[in-house]
């Protein structure tokens, strides 16, 4: 149910320039606001979140484990994605399972929604390079993927060329700031917001041309979703495991289930070479849910967990709306 409670138009600062922030700052921008975007690091974002996440915009698939909210938020975000930034690539994702997993996929499959059962030669007609690999997959033809490292700074550009600004090396507070605020800082604003914690989410990057992937595979896996994401230069992301530890490290066992969920999609990623291991620590609330929180003029966009790149265009809107009409979302949005 929405409420309606009247906002003054007003400069906007925020706070975090990762996907989060910077899917405020674009809304709020072209919005005609007044925007500044602050961030702590620099403009290469490397210690962000955002820098060691999968990409995926897969708002079906993630309705197996997920509450409705992360469906809602996450089908709204394709459609800004889709208007923002047209190439980003809706090839659609593929979900397949080892036969030993075959009842955790028909359970998958009973779970979502939007998906066409293919049977191994529409499989391979999909994707040559999985010929003779499973003798069928779930394929969600709207789905999508981006690329992280690659797709924030695009919309830093956007950002700029709609008139906001971006302040790197701005390690700023809300106190410090005038105007109306809004948070994103991640595990950054835990000094304000002590229920967040830290879960951590592992990632290797391999490189090999003996594959060629046009989507995101899901490989089944009976602890957490594990996925091949073809990059750009032949590069591969395998992700992500999602352990309640706050230490940036990657353990022996997340590598070899991450490096064997790689091989059992195909072999040749056996012979792949390893470019990169690396963690983030993604924050979220004790329900795991996204939560925007308002106090006079200073808003809180924060928790968004495993689905910063799925939800973070839904919520910037939900928050320009606010500001802009009152408008509030019981759902996501705390007052007080």
């Amino acid at each position: 149910m929405l409420q309606t409670i009247k906002r003054a138009d007003s400069a906007v600062s925020i706070i975090g320039a990762g996907i989060a922030g910077a899917w405020q700052a674009l809304l709020f921008a072209q919005a005609g606001h007044a925007v500044t975007l602050h961030e702590r690091g620099d403009a290469a974002m490397t210690d962000s979140t955002s820098h060691w996440a999968g990409g995926m915009l897969a708002p079906w698939c993630e309705a197996e484990v997920a509450e409705p909210i992360i469906s809602r938020l996450g089908q709204r975000s394709l459609d800004i994605w889709r208007r923002e930034l047209p190439d980003t690539p809706f090839n659609g994702s593929l979900v397949v399972a080892h036969p030993r997993e075959r009842n955790d996929f028909e359970r998958f499959a009973r779970m979502t929604e939007e998906h066409r059962r293919l049977d191994a030669a529409s499989l391979a007609e999909l994707e040559p390079s999985l010929e003779g690999r499973f003798r069928d997959a779930l394929f969600f033809p709207t789905e999508g993927h981006v690329e992280p490292r690659r797709v924030l700074p695009k919309l830093h550009e956007r950002i700029r060329a709609a008139g906001g600004t971006i302040k790197f090396d701005s390690d700023v507070s809300a106190k410090d700031l005038d105007g109306i605020v809004i948070d994103c800082r991640g595990l950054g604003a835990r000094d304000e917001q002590g229920e967040l914690r830290g879960v951590k989410g592992e990632m290797i990057l391999i490189e090999t041309g003996e594959v060629q992937l046009a989507r995101p595979v899901r490989l089944i896996h009976p602890r957490w979703p594990l996925y091949v994401i073809p990059r750009e230069d032949n590069l591969f992301m395998l992700g992500a495991t999602s352990i309640e530890a706050e230490d940036t490290g990657v353990s022996v066992r997340s590598a070899l289930e991450l490096l064997g969920a790689a091989y059992t999609v195909h072999p040749a990623f056996g012979e792949a070479r390893i470019v990169e291991f690396g963690s983030g620590l993604r924050p979220a609330f004790p329900d795991n849910l996204p939560r925007i929180g308002i106090r006079g003029g200073r808003i809180t966009v924060n928790g968004l967990y495993r689905h910063g790149f799925l939800i973070a265009p839904a919520l910037a809107e939900l928050t320009l709306q606010y500001v802009q009409r009152g408008q509030i979302d019981n759902e996501v949005m705390q007052c007080g």
